[in-house]
């Protein structure tokens, strides 16, 4: 219950103004997304999560698998999206506040130019979370059509939750769902 109430207290003080202080990201046109998958090839609630979830900075895939033996939060985010742009800090906090040995978040930028991309990453260096790009296949590996589109894998690789589209209100619910998935001490006070 102790840790309920600690994600519970880091999701309010996520909800305030702070969190989601950014600099401006330059607006770009949407990309175009590429064909998705038809609903019914989605993954569901505790299907094995797709493994392939796009590249790394320096070119190397990157797979579900890697963090076996931890929750991973995967968010799949463009530069243009306003919502996107208020998730990931919420996630970056998240992300410092828990703690990479207990849980690892990963923001997928969904096929969006390299330049535009690495403008979003060097405007916010302070996102504590692992970026990657997806050419398009991840997101249809993924039922995702639009973003922000948020997903919740086991430490067993099974999906446990999915979240499509996003505002301050889901916060609360997504902390409260992802708190049996840590270790009791997993949640720690920011700045520790």
């Amino acid at each position: 219950m102790r840790r309920l109430t600690a994600l519970a207290g880091l999701a309010l003080a996520l909800a305030g103004a702070g969190a989601f202080a950014q600099p401006p990201v330059p607006a770009a046109a949407p990309a175009t997304a590429p064909p998705a998958r038809s609903a019914s090839a989605a993954p569901a609630l505790g299907d094995a999560a797709p493994e392939f979830l796009g590249l790394d900075r320096r070119g190397r895939p990157v797979k579900v698998s890697d963090y076996r033996g931890k929750p991973v939060v995967i968010s799949f985010w463009a530069g243009w999206c306003a919502p996107c742009r208020r998730e990931l800090p919420m996630l970056s906090t998240l992300q410092r506040s828990v703690g990479r040995e207990h849980l690892q978040v990963i923001a997928v930028n969904l096929n969006e130019p390299q330049r535009d991309y690495d403008a979003f990453l060097r405007l916010n260096p302070g996102l504590d979370l692992d970026f990657i790009r997806d050419p398009g296949s991840a997101a249809r590996y993924y039922g995702v059509r639009t973003v922000p589109n948020l997903f919740v894998v086991d430490r067993d690789g099974k999906l446990v939750q999915i979240h499509r589209g996003y505002s301050p209100e889901k916060i609360e619910q997504f902390v409260r769902e992802l708190a049996p998935l840590l270790p009791p001490h997993a949640a720690r006070k920011p700045g520790e």
